[in-house]
C-alpha cells in the first residue's frame, strides 16, 4: 500500500454539505460544510440553524459541536 494514499485521504463526509442533528433536542438541526475534525469536536462553516415549523437561520463565522451532542450527521449529495 503507498504511503501517499494515506496522506490525502480524508473521511468522506469532510468538505461536504451536512446536516447535523443533536442529541435531546429532536426539533433542532445544523446545515453546513463539514470544515474540520479536531479530536473530539466538529466544526463546520457556511451553517444555518434549522428548527422545525420556521426558516433556516444563517449562523455567523465557524460552529464548532461536539461529538458527544450529534445523533447523526446526514451528508447531502
Amino acid at each position: 500500500m503507498s504511503l501517499r494514499w494515506l496522506l490525502w485521504w480524508r473521511p468522506p463526509a469532510m468538505l461536504r454539505v451536512c446536516i447535523v442533528n443533536l442529541v435531546g433536542d429532536p426539533d433542532t438541526a445544523i446545515k453546513g460544510v463539514l470544515w474540520r475534525s479536531r479530536g473530539s469536536w466538529l466544526v463546520f462553516r457556511d451553517c444555518a440553524l434549522l428548527k422545525a415549523g420556521a426558516t433556516p437561520t444563517r449562523m455567523d463565522g465557524d460552529v464548532v459541536v461536539p461529538r458527544a451532542r450529534v445523533a447523526f450527521l446526514q451528508v447531502l449529495p
